[in-house]
């Protein structure tokens, strides 16, 4: 029988105001591990260069496994992060006996925060999107789409919408109705200071429904930074709030054993931290910031190939396969030269994968902050929810 976790409540010293919960999606110890080694031997040494949140005083382990398989999709992992609730692999914000179950945000932003939902892919995508939405599929993009202007959240932000009209372009573009009901939609980080009330912040341009690979942006791009410190200073109140953000292609990048790529979107997710804490040192008895992942991908690992030379073979920023969040399992979505490119690199840098798919292993969660020390030892990730409005005072 498996335990949502071993430990009992603990008393928590301090409420938090402010509270940050950043998914890595993908990113498991070993992603972590790999950024830090690079870094590392950007210096010139053989060792582990912290990330910002490695530092982070409160460390703990969390499980991963949906309600029907080991080994979870995002949608079954972000609805464990938001609800507090197992379910099937490619459900969203449902049970699996189709029972609708709730996000914390709304009970959140019923307690009177606000609330920002954030990411590097789409807005409509699993992970944010188990933070305001409920489908019996997680591919039912519009309909998802469909249900953020009732949240009346405050803040979103990510690449864009996957299916603004629909899968067969024919339904009202979702982004019309969402201004309609009183959201602005912007196109540019700086905008959102210029907005009185809701906002979505989206990727510039039309270059598809996710921010580019960070090995791969232009000045012109977002980047999750960006995005993070446009939340905060949109966020910011006397009552305080609760923020959700994601860095989701470094899920996409160890889909497709992209080492390079994997290790540049994991430091953009970890510039995005560095926000948070830079706000943090400013609030340091009201903020909370927790680090975590909804699972790794890949099955990444340091082999015993792995030193500073190999490593810094990452500075050629090839350029990631061209694969999606639809196709990264297809065969023939990665063609076979570019499989040896890859393999040839990964063989130089000495980072081996097992995968290209999800793996089950636990991941890493960070905290810091008023009511950090919930978030020590190791339990499951439907405990991450529950913890977070045990902090906040919120009832669950």
């Amino acid at each position: 029988m498996a335990s949502s976790s071993c430990q009992a409540p603990q008393p928590v010293s301090k409420t938090p105001k402010y509270v940050f919960l950043f998914i890595g999606d993908g990113m498991g110890l070993a992603q972590v591990a790999a950024t830090e080694a690079y870094l590392s031997a950007k210096e010139g040494t053989v060792g582990s260069k912290n990330l910002p949140f490695s530092n982070f005083p409160v460390i703990g382990l969390m499980t991963t496994f949906s309600a029907n398989r080991y080994v979870t999709c995002s949608s079954a992992a972000g609805t464990a992060l938001s609800t507090g609730n197992k379910t099937n692999n490619n459900m969203l914000g449902i049970a699996p006996d189709s029972t609708k179950l709730t996000s914390i945000t709304y009970k959140i932003k019923n307690a009177g925060y606000k609330i920002g939902i954030a990411t590097t892919v789409g807005v409509d995508h699993a992970t944010p999107a188990a933070f305001y939405a409920s489908a019996t599929s997680r591919s039912s993009y519009y309909d998802i789409a469909l249900q953020l202007p009732a949240t009346n959240f405050d803040f979103f932000a990510g690449g864009d919408f996957i299916a603004p009209t629909g899968r067969k372009n024919d339904r009202p573009d979702v982004r019309q109705i969402i201004t309609d009901a009183g959201y602005t939609i912007v196109r540019d980080h700086k905008a959102v200071a210029g907005v009185k009330e809701k906002v979505i912040l989206l990727q510039p341009g039309n270059k598809g429904s996710e921010l580019p690979y960070a090995i791969e942006r232009t000045g012109e791009d977002l980047t999750l930074p960006q995005i993070t410190a446009a939340a905060i200073e949109f966020l910011d109140n006397e009552k305080g709030f609760f923020a959700m953000i994601e860095g989701g292609k470094i899920d996409w990048a160890c889909h497709s054993n992209e080492s390079a790529t994997s290790v540049y979107e994991t430091i953009d997710f970890a510039n995005a931290v560095q926000c948070a804490i830079d706000f943090y040192n400013q609030h340091p008895d009201e903020t909370l910031i927790i680090v975590t992942a909804d699972h790794e991908t890949g099955g990444l690992a340091l082999t015993i190939e792995h030193n500073i030379d190999g490593l810094l073979l990452i500075d050629e920023k090839t350029k990631p396969n061209e694969v999606n969040a639809k196709t990264y399992l297809d065969k023939d979505a990665i063609k076979e030269e570019r499989r040896q490119r890859i393999a040839e690199q990964n063989k130089k840098t000495g980072l081996g994968w097992a995968s290209h798919g999800h793996t089950g292993i636990p991941v890493p969660v960070y905290a810091i902050g008023a009511g950090s020390e919930l978030f020590s030892g190791k339990f499951d990730n439907t405990e991450i929810p529950k913890r977070i409005c045990q902090a906040m005072g919120v009832a669950f």
